[in-house]
């Protein structure tokens, strides 16, 4: 029996899109246009415009004119940040990514692997009906884009095998490398002048390089991780919910270790469309708390999904107060008096 296709349409590939967006949205903001478009040897001045690379925006901009587009491109970033209108959104978000990856003298990996997801990602926005991908889809709204809800979903499951298939590659072409298999590669990594640990974190990190078990656990953990995830498709979901865990966790090391905060959030992107159950839609419950504060204050508390277990614990309350209303309307009795039903009056009546 054929299982039905999952509503690709939440905010959890929402999510997706504002890390990818993020990600080169913050190589834009926080680098000159001297240091993302310069000389390179052999390569020459860029953006370097020939082949398909003359397509990027980079390549159409007049002379003089690349800071001002890389603001232009910084302004687009934001609104697909945001999450409005993905379906307006989902080309220029990808043709950014392609002129950023192809036009700027420092891409590195994270800018590659934008450009695959935000392409793959376009297929899902572009039939996404929503004002905002950080909304709920209105009931019945779906069964009426059979087709677009087809090629959305095919667009996450090409994410998730892509994703797959990076984390295997990326695990086993260290192991023929004899630093990795002997457990030292970390020791390298982690004394570069340009990808060592800066200089507020050498005193913790020095140690652990400095121990022959230390290094070996930073050289390995990471390959178990990778391979983790490379299988997390043929994991049961607790499984995967462990590997998102360490795989977020391994990406913010290496952001705070190495300085590479773009492909960070390019990788967490693509973490949240492989180990998320595809159609999963992400339930945010503020806390009593904070709840009961805003109650206090007058402010309205919105009106957020409800968790797995918010509506059994819903109808508890609800019947709670109920039967507080229902005492609250009976007479004040003595304590010992009784009612025709024989209940007692509720303790705190008595004189």
């Amino acid at each position: 029996m054929l299982r039905p296709v999952p509503v690709p349409w939440t905010n959890v590939y929402g999510l997706a899109r504002t890390l990818l967006a993020l990600g080169t949205l913050g190589t834009l903001a926080f680098s000159g246009t001297g240091t993302l478009f310069r000389p390179v040897a052999t390569q020459g001045d860029y953006p370097v415009c020939t082949g398909p690379m003359r397509a990027g925006v980079f390549c159409l901009a007049p002379e003089n004119g690349l800071t001002a587009t890389r603001w232009l491109c910084v302004l687009v970033l934001l609104v697909v940040a945001s999450g409005w209108r993905p379906r307006w959104t989902a080309l220029p978000h990808a043709w950014v990514s392609f002129s950023v990856f192809s036009g700027i003298a420092i891409a590195d990996g994270g800018d590659q692997v934008t450009v695959v997801l935000s392409s793959l990602l376009a297929l899902t926005a572009l039939g996404d009906p929503r004002r905002w991908h950080w909304q709920t889809l209105a009931e019945g709204a779906a069964p009426s884009r059979r087709r677009a809800v087809l090629l959305g979903a095919t667009g996450l499951v090409l994410v998730r095998v892509q994703m797959s298939f990076l984390y295997f590659q990326s695990c086993v072409a260290k192991l023929p490398h004899a630093e990795w298999a002997d457990g030292t590669a970390m020791w390298y990594w982690g004394h570069s002048l340009a990808f060592g640990a800066p200089g507020p974190l050498q005193p913790l990190v020095n140690p652990v390089l400095a121990s022959p078990l230390g290094v070996a656990l930073l050289t390995w953990v990471p390959l178990v991780i990778e391979i983790g995830l490379a299988a997390s498709l043929l994991l049961a979901q607790r499984w995967r919910w462990r590997l998102f865990t360490a795989g977020v966790l391994f990406h913010l090391s290496i952001a705070v270790m190495m300085g590479l905060w773009s492909f960070a959030l390019a990788m967490i992107g693509g973490l949240v469309v492989l180990c998320f159950p595809l159609g999963s839609h992400l339930h945010v419950t503020l806390p009593e708390a904070v709840r009961g504060m805003a109650g206090r204050r007058g402010t309205a508390v919105p009106d957020l999904p409800a968790g797995p277990d918010d509506g059994a614990k819903r109808e508890a309350e609800d019947a709670k107060d109920a039967k507080d209303a229902e005492y609250e309307r009976e007479p004040v009795r003595h304590a010992s008096s009784a009612g025709p039903s024989g209940r007692s009056a509720p303790p705190g009546t008595e004189r």
